[in-house]
Formats: C-alpha cells, structure tokens, sequence
C-alpha cells in the first residue's frame, strides 16, 4: 500500500510535517498533567526536523530511529488519557502505514497495545492498530506475532458486542495475513534454492526446523487452531484466556478453503491435516452420528446421548465440504469416512436441521463432476471398498423418497402444521381434482411444488443452475437450529439431483467428443502410416495404461453404472409428484441426458429405463401399454439396498393434480372408457420427441419404446397422418370422445411439425441406427394391427405414416431400407382386413415409390436399371392383392407414376404393364377405370419411350380392357386404342421393325444357349409381323365379345386396320391373316350366331331401351356377322392380287363363298341381305383380264351399287397417304405377269361364285311347303339383291351360260318375283297403290334380263336360241297384272284391300311390274320378230295369248292402265309381227296364231266387264277412241290382206265388226242394257268399215258380200222400229219428257241414219244393192214424223239425219222396164 503514495517528494514532506503536527498537539495536551511526555514530544520535532535536513532519504532514517519517534506516543498511550491515547494511536498508525516502524519499534508498540487491552482502553483503535501494523509491512512475527493474535483473541471474548465482532473479524484478517505471507514467501524462494528434502514426519513438534520464518509462524499458528478447537492448550499462541469452538472451526474452514497451496505443496502441513484435523472432525462429529431423532425424546433424560449442536455440527460440515473438495487427494481414506458420515445424516430419524445442512453439503459435492468421478475411481472402482458415489447418489434418492412416504416426520419447524400432512386434508386432496391438492386451496398453482399422494411440498428456489448457495451451512450466527421452512430440503435435494446429472453428463459427453475426435485423427493417420508398425505401437502402449488406471470410458461407464438406479428411482417420483412446469422440465431434462448418456456408452439397461420412464410420463396413469411394463417390470423388481436401506421404484400416484388438457381414448383391441392427457403429459411427449429427435443415433432398439409411446399419445390426442406421412389433428374421427382444450390445439400444430421433423431427422442416422428406427416402426405396425383385427374401429396408422415419412427422406440410401419396408407394407399391412389401415398401407407404399422414382439417384435410374426394377417390383407385387381399394391406390399411383416418370421408365414398363393389366372382370368398374385411364395415358403419350418389346404388352392389356365386362365404354374406348396402337405401329413402322429384329438376334442366341426353341407366337413369322398378328389376333377375340357394342366396335377396328395398315406385313404373314384370323374368326361368328338366344331383350341395362331391330341375342350377332362377312369379303376385295400369289386363294375363296352362302341363307334378313353385299363386293372385282373385255367397255356400269348408302359394309376408300406403302406391293404384283393359268383359274373361281349365287337364289325363293306354318319369307331388299348381283357375275361367266342355266336362272327369278311382303314392311317398300311404280326388286329383275338380252344381242348365233326363253319368262311376269303369283300356301291379301294390320302377307302390287315387262316384250319383239328363233318358237302366238288376258278382263283388270298397255302392246307388236306372219304364211308356222289373234279382239272389244259407275264422258271416249283404234287397226293391216289370211278369221272379223256396228240396238230395251253407255264413235267406226268392206264390189267371196248385205238390212230395220216408237211415246207422254235413255237411243239411231247416209254417198253405186236403197228411201216418212218432238237435242240429229237425203232427191227417170222406156 505504502511506498507508491508515500515515496514522491510532496508526499514525504507532508508527512513529515504531519508527524510534527501530532507531536505538537501532543505536547499541548500533556502540557499540564503529564510534562514528561511534553518534554518527550519536543524533543521528538527537534529530533525528526534533525532527521529531515541531514538525509536525503527521509524516510529510510526515520525507520533508523523509528523508536526514537514512536516514544512520545508510546508514553502519550501510557497516560490512559482517552483524548490523548486516541491521539497517540493515531499517529502511530500514520508512522505504520509509511512503514517507518522498525522491528523493535515494532515489539513496543505491540507491549503498549496488550497494556491497553489489559486495562480494557480504546479496544476498537486497538484491534486497528494491530491490524495496520500487521498488513502494512512484515516487520512482526515469531512471538511478537503471536503476541497481536492472542490480543486480538482476547479481544473477541469482551463485553462489548462491537468489540466481539470487529475483533472476531480482525482475527480472520489476521490468520489470513499469516497465510498469505507464507504464499508470498514461497513465492519468493521459488526456484532460488530447493527445498529442503522432505522428512517423513512424526508427532514431533521440532520438526518444523526446516520451515522459513512465515512458513513457521503459520505451521504454529495453524496447529495452536486445531489445538483450541480440540479444547487442548496452545503451544505458541500464549496468554489465550477463552475460545470456543465454532469460532475456531470457522477459522480452520477459512484457512483450509483458501490457502490449498500450503496444505498440498508442503508436508508439514499435509501431516498436520492428517493427524490433527481428520480425527478432530470425526471426533466432533460423534454425537450427531449416535443421535436418532425421536429417540432422544423417550429415553430417560439422562440419556448420556449428547444433542447435536447445531453451529458445531454446521461448521463441522462446512469443513468436511472444504477437505473433500480440496484435499481429497490427500485424504482418501478419511474422505470415504466423511462422505459415509454426510450420507448418514441424511436419514429420517435425523434432525430436520442436520439432514438439511447435510443436503446443502451433499449438494456441495454434487456440483463437481470431476470429484464426483474421483470417488468414483478410488471407491466404486476399487473391491472391497464403499461404493460412495453410488450411496450418495442412492442416499439423495431415498431422502426425496422418505419425505414423500413419510410426511409425519414434518419437514417444518415444530409447531406448525404440516401442509397437506393431516389425514384428513390428504383426503380430500387425493379426491379432488387438480387445484384442490391441499387445504390452503388455490395455492397450488401459483407456486411450483410437489405432490403426491396427499403430501404436497413447495418447491423453493435454492440454487442459480450449477452454482451452489447453502442457506443453514452460512448460519454462523444462529446458535439454536433454525425452522426449515417446508419444501427447503426437497428443493435441494433436487437442485443436487439435477446438478449432478448436468455435471456428470456434460463431463462424459465433452471427454468422449474428444475422444472420438482423436480416434478419427488416429485413424486417419493409421490409414496414412504403415500398418504394421502402429499395431505394435498400439499394443504396448495398452499394457501401460492396463497398469496405469483405468481407461476412462470404463470410469464413465462405472459412474453411470453406479448411479442410473438411484437417480432414476428419484426423477421418476419427482416426475411423477411435480406440479410445475418448469420443474417438470429439469427433471425430464436430467432423464433425457441420461437417456442419451447411456446411449452414447452403450449402456442399454439404463438407457432403456430413462426411456421407460419418460415414456410412462407422457401416457395418462397406468395407461397399459405392454411394451413399456415388460421393460420396467425388470426394474421395479428389483429394489435397491443403500446400506440397508431399501429404495422401491415407486410406482405413479394415481391421483394427479394435473391441469387436463386433452380427453381421448387409449389405443386398444378392445373399446374402454376415455383417458385423460394432462398438461404434463404433453410436456413429457416433447421431451421424448427432443430425445428421438437429438439423440435417435443412440436409442438403437429403445426406439421400440419411443415410436410405441408416440404411436399411444398420437392417437389419443387425436393425430391423422395427411400427405407423405406427417401427422395433423384430425377431425375428432370418434365423436365426441376426443376432447381438446385450447391450449393442446395450439400446441398439436407444433407437435405434428416436431414429429414430423424427428422422422426427417432420420436421414442422418448411420445404417445401423436407421435399421433400428425401422425395425421398430414395422412393431409397432404389426402391434397395431394385431390390435385392429376384427373390428372395423379407427386403427392406429402412426406406424405405418411413419414408416412412409422415414423412406421419404432416405432415398438416397432407399436400397438398404426398401426390403424391409416395402414387405413390411405389402406382406402385412396392405392385406390387412381394416380398410383404413390397409388404405394407409397402400398409401404409404404408392408414395415410397413414386418418391423413389422421383428422386435423383446417382447413379440415375436410367443407368441403375436393377433399383428402377427394385422400386417398382412392390407395385407389382399389389396386384396379388385382392381387396379393390388397394388395386385402386396401386392404379391412381401408376396413372401419377406414367405422369412424371413416365419418359423415363425404359426396363420398368413390362412391370407397369404388367400392374394396368392385372384387371378382372370381379373388380368393380372404378378400378377398371382408373386402370384404363393409365392405359389410355401410356398408348396416348408413351409408346414412342417404351421398349419395342414391350409394345405387344400394351395390345394385350389393351385387349384385356375390351373383353372386361364391367364398364362396357372402357370395352369400346380400349377398341379405340387399339387401332391408335396400330396408328402407331404404322408411322414408326421401320423403326419398331428395327428394333424388334435387333432383340430377335439377341432373344434366338439366348434361346440357342439354353438349347430351347424361342417360344413366341405366331413364330416363324418376322417379330414385326408377330406383333401386327397379335394385334389382330386381340381383335378377333373381341368380335365375339358376348357384347354386341364391343363386336361392332372391335369388327369396325380389325377391319380398318387390316385393310389400312396391312400393306407392311410380309406377304406370307398373309396366310396366317387368311386363315387364322379371318377365317378363324367367321367360324365363330357364324357359330355364336346360329346358336344366339331368340328371346327379347326387354333394356339394356339401366333405362336405355333397345330398338326392336336388336332386342335379342340373335339379332345382335346377325350385326355382328354382318360386320365380320363385310370386312373379310372388303379384304379380298381390295388384296385380291397378294391373296392370289399366295397359292391357296381357290381354296379360300371357296371357304369366303361358302360363309356368304350360310349367311344369306340365315334366317335373318339382315345377315342375308348384308351376305349378298358382301357378294357383291367380291365380284366388282375386275378380273385382270383384256381392257377389251371389261365391264365398263360393255357400256354397263360394273354394278348399280345398292349399298351407296352409307353403311358398315361400304369399303373404306384406300387413303392416298398409303399410296407410297402400297407401292412396293403394286410393283411386286406387276412382276407377276399372270400367265395363262390364272385365267382359267379364273373362270373357276366365277363358275364357284355362281354356284353359291345359284344355291343362295334356289334356297330363298323356294315356296314354303303346306306343312311349315311359320315360314321364314325373304325380305325384298335381300331378294333385289340377289337379283342385282347377277348382271355383274354374268359377265364373268357368259361365254359358258347354257340354256339350261337361263332356266335355273328363270326359275330364280320367278321366285324371286312371287314373294309377298310382310305387312309391317309394306308400307315401306310398296309405293302408294295409285303410282305405278315398280320395286327396286322388280327392276333388278328386268335389269337381269335386260344385260341377258344385250348379250344375246351382240353375242354369237348360237346364243338367240335362248330369246323364247327370255320371252317366255317376261310373259310369266306380264301375267301378274291379272293373277299374281302365289307364294306357296301363304295367304297374302291384296294390297288395296289388306288393312296393314289384318293381313301378316300383302302381295305386292304387280302391275307395273308387269305393265313394264310388257313393254319390254314389246321392246324386245320389235327387234327381234323376224329372228329364226322367235318365229319358229311362236313367240307372237305367246304374246298374244298372255296379251288376251289383261285385254278380255278389260274393265275387271286390277289396272285400267294395264288393259289400255295390253291393247297398245297388241296394236305395236301386230304392225311388226303381222308383216312377218304374212311371210310366213305358207310355212303354216303361224296358223295356230289367228284363232288367238280373233279370240283376243273379241274378248276386248266386246267385254263382259262393266265399266266403273264414276267414269266421266271424257273417258268413256278416250276408251272408245280407243276401241276405235283396233278397229281401225283391222281395216289397215288385216281386211285388205284378206287373201293372205285364213278365212275363218275374216269371217269372224266381219261378225265382230257387225255387232260393233249394232252394238248398242238391242232387241228388247231392258232398264238393264239402256243403262249401258253408248258407243257412238265405235259403232261408227265399225259402221263405216262394214260399209266400207261392204260396198265393195271387189268382195272375195259372195259369201262376204252376203254378210255385208244381211247386215245393212238389220241396220236399217232396226232403226225404223226405234224411230216408230219414239213418235208413239212422244205423243203420248204429252207435256212430260220422255226418259232420258229413251232420248239418247233415238239420238243414236240418228246418228246411224245420217252415217249410212254418208257411206252411201261414198260408195260407187253400183255396189249398192237396191232393196237396200227401198229400206233407206223408207225411212224417210218415219223421220218426218218425228219432226214434232219437243226435245231440242232430238231436233238437230234430225236435221243432221234429214240432210243427206238431198243428194238423192233428183227427178225421177223414165223407167225403161223390160226394154221399154
């Protein structure tokens, strides 16, 4: 302190001058009652101011003197005047602190002193006094030293308080001041000299020679202590008067505390704590050892037991707490004692006080990791010794136990009651609910305490982590023992536990970091340097350290071995009691670094119990989880013996006091009540997530019981694992059993993410520890099905979630955990009967392996084909699965898979293929749909990326999807990807074949190696055309779908894509088209059709209703045969030429005709019709012969085609952009050059077709017999038909066609002419009865003779012969006008009678058809009447006899045009067939022909049918006109040829004529025959060619002339009597008219009259004979009579008939009789 402030020169002065002052005021003081003290101080400034001008260093010479300056004061203090010793000893101590007081100066002062003490003066300036002296400088020791401190001592056993404490504190200053120049001293001689050597010591006292000067005084002084404490008398501090022994034991425990050095570095002193202090402690400590609380209390009070002394006891500990922490070393074996002793008083029957000070001091120790290591190598590790560190960690443990289990011994003062210690509030607190844990009421929850079973202890704040502050061990001042307050030592004993824990783990945990680190340095090194020498190396330098100590780990594993039980026996019961969260924070803190800890070392007991524990707090109370009570049953058996006490695992107190925050149901098999989650057991679940989460490298198999837990507290909390496995609140799936509070909702979020991130975690686990986290996922899993076998509840997905989000964020080593997991997912979980958990098992695995293809592997996948394969091979494997909704999840993950990888899955198609067809018909249609929506992707998006190979997969799953029967649109839209499929073998066509052929290579040297034929279909063909085979194969099966949609479909698309894409197959490939899957596929057509089902199909499923035209099965497949027959006969048709070059054509040819033949003879009009389309198609092929000879140079149109209607049998025009294709095979074709040979093999093929066209036409239009009643009637479309496809064939077979095949021909035609309509088709086909129009049918007929006769026409002669024949067959056909032809037995009704719905049968209106046959007879006659056939055939008699039908029917006709064509006809072929008959007339072939020729004229003109009421005149005259015209055509072409004629027919002509001439004058006037209409024009036509013929004097016979003449005279009779009668009736009637008939008769008779008038006038007169002339003249009076009649239409035909009379009104001539004039 001094010489800084003292040295300068100011200072000095100042100084000086002060010294002075005192000495001045000292003299003044002592000027009246002490003179010799003034004299001294004059004497003393003279002295000093002496000093100061002789020496430079002042204060060196003042020292010199320094008894000479101290004098005066020293005698100013021999005064005991208060103001002057005050004085004095002021100034002494300013002469102190410059340090100008000399040894002996130094001794006096001190001698003065102790006076003054004596005599009791100034103590406080005294005890400063000392104190200055000793700290300023050194200058006092050996006895003057010793001398200060006993004055100091004595000082402290005063009266006076003040005095007593500042001398207590000046002796601590003091002893400290000795010690520290001890320190320095050391300080000073280290490294000048050595040490002296050190003797071994004995009790004697003299061997402190060897010490320095301070060294001895603080040996004496330190041994004179103990020597007090003992209660013994000093050796060096003399004069001591009284001590005690609390102030002496706080002495030692200061020394010992702060100056270790002393004790350690030298043996003296390590000699005196040995022998002295050690056996001083224990001694002192004896009473409280022997003391048992309570005993003291019944024994007799005498009892020689002594009381513990609280501050004795206390500062004993204090000591013991400074011995073991610093001096441990040294005093091993007393240490054990000690600590043996501290563990004791921690027992129940001790004080309250004294276990709290012992816990205070225990706590002491436990914040020391590395001592508490030491104890644990020299005594846990040493045989035969005391296990301290154990004991004391088990002694902390029973202690917290003992103050829980027994409450009555009250940790509070006495006097107080006990909080929650009555029975009585121990009961209600057990009954209560959380908050009532004691009768103070509310106070529970604003102060963290314990509680537990009724016994509720506050936890008090004792200690600042890791810093230990005792509260009694610092009572130095109470003497009594103080009251404890209630919680004090459980509060400690905790802060012990948890400073322990975090001492000792931290500890381990930095020096095993460290260690790993130096192995891995070590390691890389060992790596570096040569092998050999290292192990060597390695090996002695273990053999040291084996001798040395033990290796460190094996100290760690000791210590945690030692303590694990203890502490985890207390930290549960404090779990377990806790209330406050912060607590129960520390301790789940202390568990969960233990947990780790023993990871870390390996350790699976302890480290499995920790859990255990944690595991347990976080469930709600005895919550039954079996993993959990297997794993603490080997615990809580076994209790622990801590010198003969017993520490029980303490099982959880039921009652809780906990805040509830969540209410569920515990996961179990079997439904129980609900569970109750306390605030607490959430805060523990975190803590388990933390642990998962940090130390998950280290649980290795205790993640069994981590995952278990979790799964439990997940579930009753109500967690639902969403997307990629992270769990979320759900919605409270189980009603209201689910209860949270607010503060679990906000904190569910945080707890899913944690969960969440613990599994992410995983990722940086080693293989081991992920094996181990796997492993006891899969468990779990396995428990929680088990547990959800046989009831459809909820399940626990927690495993199954979890497994999913570990391989989420492992991919990059996925390889080593995919077996594993994806069996435990597809073997268990996928096929477990709960829906949920198995949807949750599908889940997970569809997302493992999406997410295994999505990750970016190095190597990628493309280059790592063996893990593409791996990963996908689970998906296959879900398709032995059978339950729908894991199909469903494996097909959506395949349709998510073709989205994002799809590009990239080369090798893995045949595998996802495989998955999209793994379809059957008993899965429902949403699983065939999603599967179909892959397919649909991957032939829409994917073909061009898949291997070739794989490309007939696809038409197979393709096929797959048309024949399954669940969802008919997917049936057909698969038909449609077939054909896109073939699209696309189409484009790609050279690439794909490239690439097959490149495998094929390959596929045939593998086959070759195993000595195996290579197994593929349709082998030998190219691989190209296998696949193009496959595909139509496929095809064909779906043309005999049961579905009729799907046949028409898959009919459509086989045939469109043979015809379109079949140009690229190989020409032999052809064959097997041909036979295998055409033909193949008509066989089954025609089968399936013959044998469908006739009964009606009433809908077609739901509400669509079917057209009667497919209400049954049958009608179904006749579409479908329909369809098939159409395509395969377009496919012979379009690949005629390559069909040919194949060899066997005829044969198939024959087989195509036989199928048209059974077809359209089926007895089902649409396949019929539909066969003969088909017909038609194969013959519009042009035969490759002569341009001369085609069709179309015939100026015939190949065929009139009747099927231009759109429709499924029409041939697709070829498209041109497959014109280049279908090159190569037109150049091949043209190569052929057909030779001779195929002509002729022509020709058979047309006579075949032929054949068929004969059989087909024979079959069908055969008339059912009498016995069929149900006979099966061609429809008309099918006959027109069969009938139109014969001009086109016939060309092909013309130059062979014999009469007799015209008969066969005829014959069909006939048939075909005579079948009747049914009536419900009529209205369609017959036209409206008044048109005349001819059926399509009818025309086709006409037509097919028509090309007969054009090609007898030009043909060569021998073909005329068959004209009669064509005639004979129209002439049948004219026939129907009047009797049409029957069918059979059938009963048909006319159609202008037949009610549609009365008749089945209507006949057809054959009129115009016979109308028009008629004219092309007539046609045909007029080109043909002279050809030698036709003449000598009678073709003309023919006609005429089928013509006298229509023409004697007349009126009665069905037609009136039919009778007006027959006369038309008749008149046309007479002009041309007359002139030939002439010709002939001599060759007599023609005789039979007039008698029919008369018999017909007759028959017409004079018919017996009535005409119809409604005729008009008009009419009437129009028919009369034409009557007329035959007549005329008799005065033309017949009568003037008479000499030509036979007379018989002239004869009957002039007959005919006669009556036509007097057709209306009949004998007797009936009302019947006046009825009949008049002919006028008629009659005088036939008038006028009688007369004509008549008055012809060129009359061939007499007998001709003869007729005219009887004719003429009838005539005019006739007339006479009419005329006569009409006069009579005239005047009779009077006024009223005559009838009308009456009027037009006489009208009539007029006419006649004015007619012969005329005729007559023409005539030559002489041809006139003259009694006819007499009848003429006298007609004449008659008509004047009539002139009166009333009638103006009577008068002027009077007048017209009076007329001509004139021109023969001349003057008579002389008669000249006999000669005479």
């Amino acid at each position: 302190m001094s010489t800084m402030t003292t040295s300068s020169p100011e200072a000095v002065k100042r100084f000086v001058e002060n010294v002075q002052t005192d000495l001045r005021s000292l003299s003044m003081e002592c000027k009246k009652k002490f003179p010799p003290v003034k004299e001294a101080a004059e004497s003393g400034i003279v002295k000093i101011k002496t000093i100061a001008a002789r020496n430079t260093d002042i204060l060196a010479a003042l020292k010199e003197h320094s008894s000479e300056v101290v004098q005066p004061f020293l005698m100013g203090c021999g005064t005991k005047e208060p103001k002057i010793t005050q004085l004095c000893l002021a100034a002494i101590q300013r002469l102190m602190s410059h340090e100008v007081v000399s040894e002996a100066a130094a001794g006096n002062i001190i001698n003065m002193l102790w006076q003054l003490m004596e005599n009791g003066l100034e103590e406080l300036k005294l005890l400063q006094t000392v104190l200055v002296l000793l700290t300023t400088n050194t200058v006092v020791h050996d006895e003057v030293l010793s001398k200060a401190i006993v004055l100091c001592f004595r000082l402290h056993f005063t009266k006076d308080n003040i005095t007593n404490n500042t001398a207590a504190a000046t002796v601590r200053q003091v002893v400290t001041v000795v010690f520290e120049r001890m320190v320095a001293e050391d300080e000073r001689y280290k490294g000048v000299e050595d040490q002296p050597p050190l003797v071994q010591g004995n009790s004697n006292r003299r061997s402190i020679s060897t010490l320095r000067p301070s060294a001895k005084d603080a040996y004496m002084l330190f041994q004179d202590l103990c020597q007090l404490v003992n209660a013994d008398a000093p050796y060096w501090l003399v004069g001591m008067t009284e001590m005690t022994r609390t102030f002496g034991l706080e002495l030692l425990e200061s020394v010992l505390n702060d100056f270790p050095g002393v004790f350690l570095q030298h043996q003296e002193f390590s000699f005196l704590l040995k022998e002295r202090v050690c056996p001083l402690v224990i001694k002192l400590f004896s009473p409280n050892i022997k003391f048992r609380q309570g005993g003291g209390s019944t024994a007799p009070p005498s009892a020689p037991v002594e009381k513990p002394y609280f501050p004795i006891c206390m500062r004993l500990l204090r000591v013991v707490s400074v011995l073991v922490k610093h001096y441990y070393s040294l005093l091993v074996t007393e240490c054990e004692i000690f600590l043996s002793l501290l563990v004791k008083f921690l027992d129940g029957e001790k004080p309250q006080w004294l276990r709290a000070v012992a816990v205070e001091s225990i706590h002491r120790l436990c914040a020391q990791p590395h001592l508490l290591r030491s104890f644990c190598q020299s005594y846990d590790m040493k045989p035969h010794s005391t296990k301290v560190f154990r004991d004391i960690v088990n002694a902390l443990g029973s202690f917290i136990q003992s103050l829980f289990v027994t409450p009555s011994s009250g940790l509070l003062a006495p006097g107080s009651t006990p909080l929650g210690g009555s029975g009585l509030s121990g009961q209600a607190s057990s009954q209560g609910g959380p908050g009532t844990g004691c009768a103070a009421g509310g106070t529970i929850s604003a102060q963290a305490a314990f509680e537990y079973r009724g016994t509720w202890i506050p936890l008090v704040t004792v200690s600042v982590q890791g810093s230990v502050k005792a509260t009694y061990l610092e009572m130095l001042d109470k003497v009594e023992p103080p009251s404890i307050p209630e919680g004090y030592a459980l509060s400690v004993a905790f802060s012990a536990l948890l400073d322990l824990v975090r001492g000792i783990t931290s500890m381990i945990e930095r020096e095993l970091t460290e260690e790993e680190v130096e192995e891995e340095a070590e390691e890389v090194s060992r790596r570096d340097s040569e092998p050999a020498r290292s192990l060597e190396g390695e090996d002695s330098t273990q053999g040291l350290a084996g001798e040395k100590e033990p290796s460190p780990r094996l100290v760690w594993e000791e210590m945690v071995n030692a303590c694990w039980c203890g502490l985890l026996a207390a930290l549960s019961l404090l779990l377990d009691a806790s209330t406050d969260e912060t607590a129960t924070e520390s301790i789940l803190k202390a568990e969960l670094t233990m947990a780790s800890l023993c990871g870390r070392l390996g350790l699976v007991t302890p480290r499995d119990a920790f859990i255990t524990a944690v595991c347990k707090a976080s469930l709600p109370p005895h919550y039954a989880l079996t993993v959990l009570s297997s794993s603490a049953a080997c615990l809580s058996n076994k209790s622990y013996s801590i010198q003969g006490q017993n520490v029980q695992m303490i099982s959880p107190s039921s009652e809780s006091h906990q805040q509830v925050v969540a209410v569920g149901q515990p996961l179990a098999a079997q439904p129980q009540g609900t569970v109750v989650l306390t605030a607490k057991n959430i805060q523990c679940m975190r803590t388990l997530l933390n642990l998962a989460h940090c130390h998950g490298a280290v649980l290795g198999t205790s993640w069994q019981l981590v995952l278990a837990t979790l799964q439990h507290l997940v579930w009753i909390l109500g967690l639902k694992p969403g997307s990629g496995g992270a769990l979320k609140p759900g919605r409270a799936v189980e009603g209201p059993s689910t209860v949270l509070t607010t503060a679990v909702m906000t904190d569910l979020p945080v707890i899913s993410n944690i969960l969440s991130r613990l599994f992410e975690s995983s990722q940086y686990l080693d293989d081991v520890s992920l094996h181990h986290l796997i492993n006891a996922l899969c468990s779990l899993s396995l428990e929680a099905m088990e547990m959800a076998y046989g009831n459809n509840k909820e399940p626990s997905l927690f495993a199954v979630a979890k497994l999913l989000e570990t391989g989420l964020v492992n991919m990059d080593r996925i390889e080593i955990l995919w077996r594993p997991l994806t069996g435990h997912l597809l073997e268990k979980v996928c096929q477990h009967p709960n829906s949920r958990m198995r949807e949750w098992g599908a889940e997970a695995l569809t997302s493992l392996i999406k997410a295994g293809l999505a990750y970016k592997h190095e190597p990628p996948l493309s280059q790592n084909q063996r893990l593409q394969l791996l990963l996908l091979n689970p998906l296959r494997e879900l398709s032995d699965i059978v339950h729908p909704d894991i199909r469903q999840k494996q097909l959506e993950s395949v349709l998510q898979i073709l989205q994002s990888q799809g590009d990239s899955l080369g090798p893995g198609w045949p595998l996802v293929l495989g998955v999209i067809g793994a379809i059957r018909n008993d899965q429902g249609e949403s699983l065939i749909r999603t599967a179909f929506q892959c397919l649909q992707l991957v032939v829409t998006d994917f073909l061009p990326t898949m291997p070739c190979t794989c490309l007939q997969i696809v038409v197979d799953v393709a096929g797959s999807f048309g024949l399954q029967n669940q969802e008919l649109n997917i049936s057909l839209t698969s038909i449609g990807l077939l054909w896109n499929i073939s699209d696309y073998f189409f484009q790609r066509a050279e690439a794909i074949e490239q690439e097959l052929n490149r495998e094929e290579v390959l596929l045939e040297r593998q086959a070759e190696e195993k000595g195996m034929a290579l197994n593929r279909p349709f082998h030998p063909a190219p691989p190209f055309d296998c696949l193009w085979l496959c595909l139509y194969a496929k095809l064909g099966e779906l043309c005999v779908d049961p579905r009729p949609a799907v046949r028409k479909s898959a009919g459509q698309t086989l045939f469109s894509t043979v015809t379109a894409h079949g140009a690229l197959l190989q020409p032999p490939t052809w064959h097997t088209v041909v036979w295998k899957v055409l033909f193949h596929l008509l066989d089954s057509v025609r089968k399936s059709s013959t044998t469908a089902d006739k009964e009606k199909i009433e809908s077609g499923g739901g509400n669509i209703l079917i057209h009667h035209s497919r209400d049954t099965a049958e009608k179904q497949w006749a579409e479908t045969w329909v369809l098939t027959l159409a395509g395969v006969a377009r496919i012979f048709n379009t690949r005629r030429r390559l069909l040919q070059s194949l060899g066997d054509f005829c044969k198939a040819w024959e087989v195509l005709l036989d199928h048209i033949q059974s077809a359209a003879l089926s007895k089902n009009n649409e396949v019929s019709l539909a066969a003969l389309k088909s017909f038609q198609e194969i013959l519009q092929i042009v035969t490759p012969v002569k341009d001369s000879e085609r069709l179309d140079a015939l100026g015939m149109p190949a065929l009139a085609d009747p099927m231009s209607a759109p429709g499924p049998g029409r041939p697709l025009p070829r498209s041109d952009s497959l014109a280049e294709r279908l090159a190569r095979y037109d150049g091949m074709e043209q190569q052929l050059n057909l030779p001779l040979g195929d002509e002729l093999e022509d020709s058979a093929l047309w006579w075949a077709a032929w054949n068929t066209w004969y059989r087909t036409g024979i079959e069908s239009t055969r008339p059912p017999g009498p016995a069929q009643r149900l006979a099966f009637v061609p429809s008309q479309p099918f006959l027109t038909a069969l009938v139109q496809i014969f001009p086109a064939l016939y060309q092909h077979i013309k130059t062979g066609f014999s009469m007799e095949d015209l008969g066969k021909l005829g014959v069909i035609l006939h048939g075909a002419v005579s079948v009747p309509i049914s009536s419900d088709a009529s209205p369609f086909i017959l036209p409206s009865y008044t048109e005349a129009v001819l059926t399509s049918l009818q025309e086709a007929v006409l037509t097919a003779l028509d090309v007969l006769q054009k090609a007898i026409c030009v043909g060569p002669e021998n073909m005329q012969t068959m004209y009669p024949a064509i005639f004979q067959q129209l002439l049948r056909f004219v026939e129907f006008s009047c009797k049409p032809p029957q069918y059979g037995k059938l009963e048909t009704k006319h159609v202008a009678n037949a009610k549609y719905n009365q008749a089945e049968w209507v006949a057809l209106n054959y009129v115009p058809f016979a109308e028009r046959s008629l004219e092309v007879v007539v046609e045909l006659y007029q080109k043909t009447a002279c050809h030698k056939a036709v003449v000598s055939e009678k073709v003309l008699q023919n006609i005429i006899k089928t013509l006298r039908i229509p023409l004697g029917l007349k009126y009665a006709c069905p037609s009136e045009s039919t009778w007006k064509l027959a006369v038309s006809s008749l008149l046309k072929v007479l002009s041309v067939g007359l002139p030939v008959a002439r010709q002939h007339a001599s060759s007599g072939k023609f005789d039979t022909m007039w008698p029919e020729l008369a018999n017909a004229f007759e028959d017409f003109l004079f018919t017996k049918s009535t005409p119809p009421d409604n005729l008009s005149v008009q009419e009437f005259q129009k028919n009369e006109s034409i009557d007329v015209e035959v007549v005329q055509l008799i005065s033309t072409e017949i009568l003037p040829f008479a000499n030509f004629i036979p007379k018989e027919f002239v004869g009957q002509i002039m007959t005919m004529l006669n009556k036509g001439s007097i057709h209306s004058q009949s004998s007797s006037f009936t009302e019947a025959e006046i009825d009949i209409r008049l002919r006028e024009q008629f009659s005088k036509a036939c008038f006028e060619t009688l007369l004509q013929f008549s008055f012809n004097s060129k009359a061939a016979t007499p007998q001709e002339g003869y007729i005219s003449r009887m004719a003429l005279s009838v005539l005019l009779q006739r007339s006479q009597d009419v005329l006569r009668r009409y006069v009579e009736d005239e005047r009779l009637s009077g006024r009223c008219p005559l009838p009308r008939q009456q009027v037009t008769e006489i009208i009539f008779v007029l006419k006649a009259i004015s007619t012969l008038m005329d005729s007559l006038r023409k005539t030559q007169p002489e041809n006139v004979d003259g009694n006819t002339w007499g009848q003429v003249i006298a007609l004449y009076p008659t008509l004047v009579e009539c002139i009166t009649c009333s009638s103006s239409e009577v008068s002027s035909a009077l007048k017209e008939a009076l007329g001509p009379f004139k021109d023969f009104m001349q003057p008579p001539v002389t008669k000249v009789q006999n000669g005479e004039s």
